[in-house]
């Protein structure tokens, strides 16, 4: 369950700019806030069920567009090789210039990698 509200989480820093804003709403504050369909039915003053179906609609509209797209996928990709290459660059100090280390660093921090 966890590993879920953060793929969503994920998608929705991704995909969320272009959902509908109530929609978006409603989903973020039951990931990100962690809210119950329950509280944030009350929060936005409709039913828990009109919740849930919005909740479930926008999540398979976000896996649509993760398919479709690929930004997720390809941004965790960029984030793995980044880390591959720092890991390399560490590991041949020597062979390494400064000048490509600090550039390595730069893609690494741009990307979150560790």
């Amino acid at each position: 369950m966890f590993e879920k509200n953060l793929e969503v989480g994920l998608l929705l820093d991704f995909y969320g700019d272009i959902l509908p804003e109530r929609r978006r709403e409603m989903i973020e504050l039951y990931y990100n806030d962690d809210l119950s369909l329950a509280e944030v039915a009350e929060q936005l003053g409709v039913t828990r069920q009109a919740v849930r179906e919005t909740v479930k609609k926008t999540e398979t509209e976000l896996y649509f567009y993760e398919e479709k797209l690929g930004l997720l996928r390809r941004f965790t990709e960029a984030q793995t090789c980044a880390g591959r290459i720092r890991a390399l660059c560490e590991a041949e100090k020597d062979c390494v210039s400064p000048a490509l280390r600090e550039a390595i660093d730069r893609l690494c921090d741009a990307v979150g990698a560790g």
